[in-house]
């Protein structure tokens, strides 16, 4: 019989996770955590990245994601085993009233700086012959829906980058997957309910029933700690054996 070698825990290994001050991104940097990494906290929202930072006794880099150079910049001298790329906006706006600008700014904070961090902490982990990427996708990867051009396309791309990632990495002992789950329970999809309750005269749990999740066979919302327990377990050595894949959690969303 072949031994395992399968290591417990992250222990001795260092986390960055983008997005992380509140939502997923908190989730993923608490549990992370939980299992012994040390944590890189990056957000733009500087006190929330320093409150989480502090939480989980990890470190906060306060930077806007939408600006490449200042990401590479952040970058240099950070040396981690483990990129969680999680930050995300969205714009909802039919094509022709689309801003250009907040298309590319969208973009450059969900596509173009993913590969920023991976361009930057790859060198190290290929070193170190062991690495993992995990990109906090979106049920939007795989399904498109309307007035949401740039988030979708971002999501595809990312998709696509995971992948490219995965085959030029992988005989450095590096993975890259994609988690993708469909609506979260966060502070940002919790404002849409309250919105769309009071424009729509429903109830907030018709919302999530009738209009967020339609087209799911599941009719609750994901929550942000079962997000990262699919994260937690990418970054394992357990799952040394899976990478170039995108792992739903979109409630039945895509199986019809």
């Amino acid at each position: 019989m072949t031994e395992s070698h399968v290591t417990p825990g992250l222990h001795g290994r260092t986390a960055v996770v983008t997005g992380g001050a509140s939502g997923i991104g908190a989730a993923v940097a608490t549990r992370l955590a939980e299992a012994g990494a040390s944590i890189i906290v990056v957000d733009r929202d500087a006190h929330g990245a320093e409150r989480v930072a502090d939480l989980v006794r990890g470190k906060a880099i306060t930077l806007d994601l939408s600006d490449g150079e200042a990401v590479s910049a952040a970058m240099e001298g950070i040396d981690a085993d483990i990129l969680v790329n999680n930050a995300g906006i969205q714009h909802v706006a039919p094509i022709v009233d689309f801003e250009p600008a907040m298309f590319t700014t969208i973009h450059a904070v969900m596509l173009a700086a993913p590969f920023r961090l991976a361009r930057a902490l790859l060198p190290g982990m290929y070193a170190r012959g062991w690495g993992r990427l995990v990109h906090v996708s979106s049920v939007h990867g795989h399904r498109a829906s309307a007035y949401k051009s740039a988030y979708v396309s971002a999501k595809h791309g990312l998709e696509g980058l995971s992948k490219v990632i995965a085959l030029e990495s992988a005989e450095h002992g590096v993975t890259s997957n994609t988690v993708c789950p469909g609506y979260v329970r966060t502070p940002l999809v919790e404002g849409q309910i309250a919105d769309q309750a009071r424009t729509h005269g429903i109830a907030e749990t018709e919302v999530i029933e009738r209009v967020l999740l339609e087209r799911s066979a599941l009719k609750r919302l994901v929550e942000p700690g079962e997000v990262a327990e699919v994260v937690h377990f990418l970054c394992t050595d357990a799952a040394r054996s899976i990478t170039g894949s995108s792992h739903l959690m979109d409630g039945g969303w895509t199986a019809a």
